[in-house]
């Protein structure tokens, strides 16, 4: 898509990764290097939403097929599907967690094949999948060919959207490929029902010198990747070759794997060492068996596909903070 004016689709495009997606789509088409022929955005509102030349808004739920048609009037060249119900508010609303994560994903990549069979473009079709498509117990490590065992809704939903993204795929109807996000850092506080927002809080919270309480053992360890490092992911999933994805097209992200103590002391080598005395440890068993006793992770596949981890600890502190 680098070269000629393409039409984007962004779902759950005011989340807090689809923000800052847009936010660097725009920068891209101002400076020339991703022209725009059309930004459409979707979610089920929007605050304020970015007014340029060519961003249109879509205003509804995908759940919805009758609100996701209008978005491919004009044919769509990528499709970033962000928009999902996440972990904890998965497991407590059922129906809606279904219509969002399982039917509202069909509802898009059905509107993709029918584009296709109008003789439109092919769309390349990024599918945001998650890291909870693995699930305890975990094996000594996570890599390309370990077993998907969900423990959650979420992780299930979005690993059918997976099949369903090969499926198509494989038929011709998309160019798809999904990538298994990480935790991504740092989350503005807010009550999304993820259980994993301590791991954002923490910095947040710690770089604004205030104290923190963390739900965790600081020997816990988790995966994550900054804000900054994942939208860098997702832009170059529009680009990737689709003969160097698998045949799956699904890829865990290269992210970091590190203790919650490491982190810490990435914190205070950014915002100062005052930081390592105003961290408290108060572990929650059911917490720390999901998210802070993961196994390292392996991604030779994205690696290979040129998809990239932040680097170090401290550019994922710094890199996490960029979007606020």
């Amino acid at each position: 898509m680098s070269h000629h004016a393409a039409h984007v689709l962004v779902t759950g495009a005011h989340g807090f990764v689809g923000k800052a997606l847009v936010a660097r789509l725009l920068q891209a088409h101002l400076a020339g290097t991703r022209p725009l022929s059309a930004l459409t955005l979707m979610d089920t509102a929007f605050e304020a939403p970015p007014s340029h030349a060519v961003v249109r808004h879509i205003t509804g739920s995908i759940a919805d097929a009758a609100t996701v048609a209008p978005a491919f009037e004009t044919p769509v060249d990528v499709v970033y599907h962000l928009a999902s119900i996440p972990g904890g508010m998965a497991e407590q609303h059922h129906e809606l967690a279904r219509d969002v994560n399982l039917f509202g994903t069909l509802h898009l990549l059905e509107a993709a094949r029918a584009q296709h069979l109008r003789g439109d473009a092919v769309s390349r079709f990024v599918f945001a999948s998650s890291v909870a498509v693995y699930g305890p117990p975990f094996p000594s490590q996570v890599d390309d060919g370990s077993p998907l065992q969900p423990k959650m809704s979420y992780g299930a939903q979005k690993l059918m959207g997976e099949i369903a993204v090969a499926d198509f795929s494989r038929r011709g109807w998309i160019d798809g490929v999904s990538l298994r996000l990480p935790g991504v850092l740092a989350r503005p506080p807010a009550k999304t029902g993820q259980l994993s927002a301590f791991l954002s809080d923490i910095i947040g919270e710690l770089a604004a010198g205030r104290e923190f309480t963390c739900p965790t053992s600081a020997s816990a360890t988790t995966w994550a990747s900054s804000i900054h490092n994942v939208v860098d992911n997702l832009l170059h999933a529009a680009d990737v070759d689709s003969a160097l994805l698998p045949t799956a097209r699904a890829l865990a992200l290269p992210t970091h794997w590190f203790t919650m103590g490491a982190l810490v002391e990435a914190i205070a080598a950014v915002h100062g060492p005052q930081v390592l005395k105003r961290v408290h440890w108060a572990p929650d068993e059911r917490i720390e068996s999901l998210f802070g006793r993961l196994p390292p992770i392996l991604t030779p596949a994205a690696e290979h596909a040129g998809f990239r981890h932040d680097g170090d600890l401290p550019t994922l502190v710094r890199g996490s903070l960029m979007s606020h």
